[in-house]
């Protein structure tokens, strides 16, 4: 896991602690959370979190959508996408199938690599 998400949740834990049985998120007196709790929760926190324009999109619409989301934020990191796919539980071909619409807004740092790549060739 990346050590900002770990510090997160050690700092959630350090907070909240958990339930007898494990779980992070309980609901009063240690109960489950039942789904429509967790929908109105999941529904303030986009609130919140997202702008107003994007909080009337899709966007992350569900909590699955994460998923998504963090495997797009990897990849648009430069992260090797067999070391994306490994995390995610996919091959590299779902992976790129899936998700290669999603890397986008970076070409003029790709162009700099490959330019950069192509000075090291001439310097041979």
């Amino acid at each position: 896991m990346p050590p900002e998400l770990v510090r997160l949740i050690r700092a959630h834990l350090d907070r909240f602690g958990t339930a007898p049985d494990g779980r992070m998120f309980r609901g009063a007196r240690g109960a489950m959370l039942s789904e429509s709790i967790y929908g109105r929760i999941w529904q303030r926190a986009r609130d919140k979190a997202l702008t107003s324009a994007q909080a009337r999109s899709p966007l992350a619409a569900r909590p699955y959508d994460l998923r998504h989301s963090g495997v797009t934020l990897q990849l648009n990191a430069g992260v090797p996408a067999p070391e994306v796919a490994r995390r995610a539980g996919h091959g590299v071909a779902v992976l790129l199938r899936v998700y290669a619409g999603c890397i986008e807004g970076h070409e003029q740092l790709w162009n700099n690599r490959i330019d950069d790549a192509l000075r090291d060739e001439d310097t041979r």
